[in-house]
C-alpha cells in the first residue's frame, strides 16, 4: 500500500489519531508528551502512530496535511493541529466537547 493511501486509510479508521515522536508510554520529545498527556486527560481512547518508526509516514503526513511539525492531532479525520494548538484549545475548554463528539 502507498504511503498516502496508509495515511488516508488510520485517519479514516482511527476517530482520533495522533501522530508522534515515540508512544504516549515513551514519548521521544517534549511536544508529543505534552500532546498525549493532554489526550489522556480527555479520558477517550485514541490511537497513535510513531514517526519514528514509520519513516515514509515522517515524510509523507507533512506534505498530505499541509502541516510541517509532530505531533499531528486527527479528530474525525480533521486536522486539529500540533502541540500547542492541543494545549489551547483545552486549556480553552474546546478540547474535551471535541473529543466528547467522537462516538467509538
Amino acid at each position: 500500500m502507498a504511503t498516502l493511501e496508509k495515511i488516508k486509510q488510520q485517519i479514516s479508521e482511527n476517530p482520533i489519531i495522533l501522530y508522534m515522536k515515540g508512544s504516549p508510554e515513551q514519548p521521544q520529545c517534549g511536544f508529543s508528551a505534552r500532546a498525549a498527556g493532554i489526550l489522556d486527560q480527555c479520558g477517550k481512547p485514541y490511537a497513535t502512530v510513531d514517526i519514528l518508526a514509520n519513516p515514509d509516514i515522517r515524510q509523507e503526513l507533512p506534505k498530505y496535511a499541509n502541516w510541517p511539525t509532530f505531533p499531528q492531532l486527527y479528530i474525525k479525520g480533521e486536522l486539529i493541529g500540533g502541540s500547542d494548538i492541543i494545549a489551547e484549545l483545552f486549556e480553552q475548554g474546546d478540547l474535551q466537547p471535541m473529543i466528547d463528539a467522537v462516538n467509538e
